[in-house]
């Protein structure tokens, strides 16, 4: 799932561990490069949303997520670092739902 540009609503399972996206294709213009990515999720609490795994497939951050209590709603965050020094940030909601 792909989340781009400001913060996108997806849907989630609890039992579900799924793999997100954000491309940052439009920030790396000129030779630019990712060389850092850093994935959090608020609010942290027992059995609710998690990082499984994370890491940089050329212009795209990406995290496997899993986790998450039915009806809690979870705000994830990718800070990037780009090769020239400058950082950004996206954001995408997890709304975990019994399916």
């Amino acid at each position: 799932m792909d989340a781009a540009g400001e913060t996108g609503m997806f849907l989630k399972d609890g039992d579900a561990t799924l793999d997100y996206r954000v491309d940052w294709s439009a920030a790396l213009a000129g030779g630019v490069t990712i060389v850092a990515s850093e994935w959090a999720v608020s609010p942290l609490e027992a059995g609710g949303v998690s990082v499984v795994d994370d890491g940089v497939d050329g212009a795209a951050a990406r995290a496997r997520l899993g986790g998450g209590a039915a009806g809690h709603v979870y705000l994830v965050r990718n800070r990037v670092q780009f090769s020239d020094g400058c950082t950004d940030e996206r954001s995408l909601t997890l709304r975990v739902e019994g399916r």
